[in-house]
């Protein structure tokens, strides 16, 4: 347990590291990973700023995941470069990743679901009072702290004491954001976080993704479904077999680009002449190979 009496990790990292808008928090250049033979991650550049969401799109085995895990501190990159405030780091710990500010909420959520909201907000850091060796929890701060983190995210809950796998899936994720944003995130790494949600409690989620984003963090939104990136995005990375396909700002791509790289459209544009000859398939819609070229940050780029 720890005291945490007077708020937020966030105020510490604040006061020293001051905020530069046009210095990215935290940054991979030409990053790759490597397990043994198997190159997971190769030649990935990427950009995170505060005050902006930058959503990193791909399918399944694109290499989303290895991505989290190195920034999140899981596992280390084994080539290129990563950097945080500007300076190369290497973490040997997700603590190492936390005390710098970056925060990773996973499908999961890491909540204990027969818990009242109240603990789980304050899991692992709770609030305590009184002297060694007799110390307690001090239960009403961390009721009253919850409460007012929440509301400021405009999150209302009528009892703080229900548990919070009572909740829906698009609440749950709206707390564990609260809660990382009140333990002094910097960077908020979301892991397809509307990924089993439907389409209202996605929207919920999408809104305080923004309301993290208001707060001058810079958020990683990772997930497959590009409408929903598109909503809040500021920047769209779309990872391809380990690579990145996609290295894009909002003006420089439309929805429907955006989708067609999501959903592989190159390989259909490829394929266009072959399948017009199936019978039943309409290739009409797709686009042409040549339609789909989109700005793809270099090294140099990244830099910059």
């Amino acid at each position: 347990m720890t005291d945490n009496g007077t708020g937020t990790h966030g105020a510490v990292l604040q006061d020293t590291v001051p905020e530069d808008e046009d210095r990215p928090i935290v940054e991979l250049r030409n990053a790759g990973k490597a397990y043994g033979n198997i190159r997971a991650l190769h030649g990935v550049s990427l950009q995170v700023r505060p005050s902006q969401v930058t959503c990193v799109l791909g399918d399944n085995g694109a290499g989303k995941s290895t991505l989290i895990k190195i920034v999140s501190g899981l596992h280390q990159h084994t080539e290129g470069e990563f950097l945080v405030d500007g300076a190369p780091v290497r973490f040997s710990t997700p603590r190492d990743a936390l005390d710098k500010g970056i925060a990773t909420v996973y499908q999961d959520l890491a909540t204990v679901p027969l818990m009242p909201v109240w603990r789980n907000f304050f899991l692992g850091s709770e609030m305590t009072k009184g002297p060694w060796p007799v110390r307690r929890l001090d239960i009403e701060k961390m009721k009253k702290t919850a409460d007012e983190e929440l509301r400021n995210m405009g999150i209302v809950l009528d009892n703080l004491e229900q548990p919070i796998g009572t909740l829906s899936g698009g609440q749950r994720q709206c707390v564990a954001i609260a809660r990382a944003v009140y333990f002094g995130a910097r960077v908020l790494i979301l892991d397809e976080p509307t990924a089993a949600l439907g389409v209202k409690q996605s929207g919920v989620v999408l809104k305080y993704i923004a309301a993290a984003r208001d707060r001058g963090l810079g958020v990683i939104f990772i997930t497959h479904n590009p409408h929903h990136a598109y909503m809040v995005g500021d920047h769209f990375s779309v990872l391809r077999l380990g690579t990145m396909e996609l290295s894009a700002e909002r003006s420089q791509i439309t929805l429907e680009e955006l989708t067609n790289h999501m959903a592989g459209g190159a390989e259909l544009a490829a394929l266009k002449h072959e399948l017009s000859q199936v019978r039943g398939v309409d290739v009409e819609e797709l686009p042409e190979e040549k339609d789909l070229t989109a700005p793809v940050a270099t090294a140099g780029e990244a830099a910059s």
